[in-house]
């Protein structure tokens, strides 16, 4: 199956009520376990990449590889370049084929916002590659975008209302009070705020910082309308402490075949559970062919 437009399959899961969980993918076996992931549980997927990854592993490498593993699979995948800065960056990824791509201009004024995701917009929007853009500040850190706890702003709905009537914009990620990485502490999701800015926008909701959220509410974001959830640091945890745990155990096998299966079966099942918790599970249907 080819890459798909992300669009349509998020505007398909929020009618359905249930999310689908795009993947930060830093290597190109991890494209391949987490499609594989995936195409066990029957379910839609979005392969996501930082900037920092396309700079190491080139766009045009990365389409290819997440096009051959696509048709192996035969399942329904979206390739995304997140929270990209850069302009000349955004175009590379779309000419290199990426299906979708987020214009992050979050840190200026909302005045700028609007005029960095119109640019984009005109570049792809008719292309049918989605685009994604944010409002409020996301905390945590993303590649090399950093916010500070302090710093971090949710959306207002208001805001939110005129920014996708201004832009055209197909995907908004709105900063609802989660952050990127694992949380020190419990994390402080303005679920009020969601369904406030579910009500004035009629587009799907992205819920950035989606590892380590409680099931339960990540299932709440996605009920509330959030039908994109990126997970990455706990994906990329599985795989870590898997390789970690082999070594510790057997510091002499020094086979990789060995130990990256136990890195590729630990973040597997850390997917699979990610997929479950968003409710995509059995959600391919011919539809999304067409």
């Amino acid at each position: 199956m080819a890459l798909l437009s992300t669009t349509p399959m998020l505007q398909k899961a929020k009618r359905d009520k249930h999310g689908i969980v795009a993947f930060n993918v830093h290597s190109f076996d991890s494209i391949f376990w987490v499609l594989e992931a995936a195409a066990e549980m029957k379910s839609p997927v979005i392969l996501q990449t930082t900037v920092g990854t396309v700079k190491s592993l080139g766009a045009d490498n990365i389409v290819k590889v997440a096009k051959a593993a696509s048709e192996h699979y035969n399942i329904p995948t979206g390739l995304h370049l997140d929270h990209c800065t850069d302009y000349e960056v955004i175009k590379e990824a779309i000419r290199a084929g990426y299906t979708s791509v987020m214009i992050d201009a979050s840190m200026h004024p909302f005045e700028e916002n609007v005029k960095q995701t119109k640019a984009v917009m005109d570049l792809a929007g008719s292309l049918g590659v989605n685009i994604e853009a944010e409002l409020g500040k996301v905390g945590g850190v993303e590649d090399d975008i950093v916010v500070a706890e302090e710093d971090a702003q949710k959306a207002v709905p208001e805001d939110c209302q005129k920014f996708v009537e201004l832009t055209g914009v197909p995907t908004l990620a709105p900063a609802i009070g989660t952050a990127h990485g694992i949380y020190k502490g419990d994390p402080d999701i303005d679920f009020d705020r969601i369904e406030k800015i579910a009500q004035v926008v009629d587009v799907p909701l992205v819920l950035h910082g989606g590892s380590a959220v409680p099931d339960k509410d990540v299932r709440r974001c996605v009920a509330e309308g959030m039908a994109k959830v990126n997970v990455s640091t706990e994906l990329k945890n599985a795989y870590s402490q898997a390789i970690r745990e082999h070594f510790e155990q057997e510091p002499n096998s020094l086979d990789p075949r060995a130990y990256l299966q136990k890195a590729k079966d630990a973040a597997k099942e850390m997917a699979k559970s990610k997929i479950r918790m968003v409710g995509s599970e059995n959600k391919i249907v011919p539809a999304f062919s067409e």
